[in-house]
């Protein structure tokens, strides 16, 4: 799976992207999240508040109960406000 990071999320994290295999037992991306999030350091930081986080499933918008499997390109971004 692919996993893009956007905005300060890349920041905390420290990189713009990364490959992982997929843990069976992460099945949305909320879970996904969660063990990212579990990974600690910058991981945690960016994930300590996912009422703060957008993702995307393969270029679409979704909400954090979608499904993801392995193959899955899965990015995190801030919110986007406008001006």
């Amino acid at each position: 799976m692919k996993v893009l990071y956007f905005a300060w999320l890349r920041q905390k994290i420290g990189r713009g992207e990364e490959a992982v295999d997929l843990p069976v037992a992460v099945r949305t991306v909320g879970e996904l999240a969660a063990w990212l999030a579990a990974r600690g350091g910058g991981y945690a930081e960016a994930f300590a508040d996912v009422k703060r986080v957008r993702a995307a499933l393969n270029q679409e918008h979704v909400d954090f109960a979608a499904p993801v499997k392995g193959g899955d390109e899965v990015a995190f971004f801030p919110p986007v406000t406008g001006g």
